[in-house]
């Protein structure tokens, strides 16, 4: 019997790394992972591609290091998107049914009649997401098939970006000879991959800490319903210390990762660290110091982030649905005493998040911040198995893309 499976490839465009992770689906739906390529990035801050030419050579480096492990040449892709900062509302639309038993027809009406909803000015829509339906004004019903009704509605959750980061970003990856087979907001990639069935369904807030910007997805009742961005990172650490420090930026990412601390401890004080001072060739001539002056330049960062993120999940009003229960993933959320950190601040419980849908990662791949890279190819599992899902329509610079699920459906069905 022939398998049901086929290669579907992600790429994370990160501001600390670009990461490609090519996968085969397999017969129960899991992808699992054959190859992995993954570079420190170049030309990209806080998400968005600010040189187009460094930043193609390293997603060329991170793509051609995928397809050497895996055996085989890619030529779409799924990619994140954390720049532009991403922007989400929830709006509602409805069509007439006229008593009719609804069927699948219908639902992809109602939801083509939402993918259609234009952003405004310099916005790219990106995703229009299905989160509950109604019928004759009768909400809270999760798959109206079979059902009868005048009317069906849909509440959708609309994420937007600006046009302009969308395009630079998609340009940098068609120089690559790559198409997009979608994008997706880092946050929701991150959801996917790292979230258990309950969070998902109860409600939970995903954060993603990157290296130019922190991230934020709330989940509840099986979808996301919010996104935003806060554009602080793990990078704007590192530039504090090597500031407050007067060391080399990477002299600071080493002290960082090795001595690092979100929460003082009684040792710190005794504890003591040896500094390079920028400029100085000789080593002799650093600077040694307490480990606790090193924490006080990190925690007082960290705070900050985890106040604007509260701050921003109480000005949407969706702080209140997402419960109590909050997930870290991404690079920079494997700081020591992060965890502690961000329950303190925003007082709820928070777990560690990492890849746990995906197969075939190595331990050094399958941590949080593989996440979104993973969540990424989650998304391509979801877009084959569920129907009708309507993640979204971008544009490429030949004009609109057709949609991912489409292509993805029709390629297995001409395959196998």
């Amino acid at each position: 019997m022939a398998s049901r499976s086929g290669t579907v490839a992600a790429l994370d465009v990160g501001t600390s790394k670009i990461c490609c992770f090519i996968a085969r689906l397999e017969e129960d739906g899991r992808p699992r992972v054959t190859g992995i390529g993954h570079q420190v990035s170049r030309g990209v801050r806080s998400g968005a591609i600010v040189d187009m030419e460094q930043a193609e050579a390293v997603i060329l480096s991170a793509v051609h290091a995928a397809e050497e492990m895996a055996g085989e040449t890619i030529h779409e892709v799924i990619v994140n998107l954390s720049g532009g900062y991403p922007a989400s509302q929830t709006v509602g639309v409805e069509v007439q049914i006229a008593g009719h038993e609804i069927g699948d027809g219908d639902l992809r009406r109602v939801l083509e009649q939402g993918g259609m909803l234009d952003a405004h000015g310099e916005r790219r829509l990106i995703h229009s997401i299905p989160i509950r339906y109604s019928i004759d004004g009768s909400s809270g019903i999760r798959d109206p098939r079979g059902m009868f009704g005048e009317r069906l509605g849909v509440d959708m959750h609309v994420v937007t970006a600006q046009a302009g980061a969308v395009r630079n970003l998609t340009s940098c990856i068609a120089r690559c000879h790559l198409e997009i087979g979608a994008l997706v907001v880092s946050p929701y990639a991150a959801g996917l991959a790292s979230l258990v069935d309950d969070e998902r369904d109860l409600g939970v807030t995903v954060i993603d800490m990157g290296g130019g910007a922190t991230t934020i997805s709330v989940f509840f009742d099986g979808n996301v319903v919010y996104t935003d961005i806060v554009p602080v990172g793990g990078a704007h650490v590192t530039n504090d210390i090597a500031r407050g420090l007067s060391t080399p930026l990477a002299h600071a990412e080493r002290l960082k990762t090795l001595y690092g601390n979100c929460m003082l401890s009684p040792s710190d004080e005794r504890e003591m660290i040896t500094v390079p001072l920028v400029g100085e060739e000789d080593a002799v001539e650093g600077n040694t110091i307490a480990r606790s002056m090193l924490v006080g330049i990190i925690q007082p960062r960290l705070e900050e982030t985890f106040e604007l993120v509260r701050q921003r999940l109480e000005q949407s009003g969706f702080d209140k649905i997402a419960g109590r229960r909050v997930v870290l993933t991404g690079g920079a959320s494997q700081l020591a005493g992060l965890r502690e950190l961000a329950s303190a601040v925003l007082d709820k419980q928070v777990r560690m998040g990492r890849p746990i849908r995906i197969a075939g990662l190595a331990e050094a791949t399958g941590g949080p911040a593989f996440a979104t890279a993973a969540g990424l190819l989650v998304y391509a599992q979801q877009a084959y198995h569920r129907l009708p899902r309507t993640e979204g329509r971008h544009q490429t610079q030949q004009g609109e893309a057709a949609g991912f699920i489409g292509r993805l459906g029709n390629w297995l069905r001409v395959n196998f």
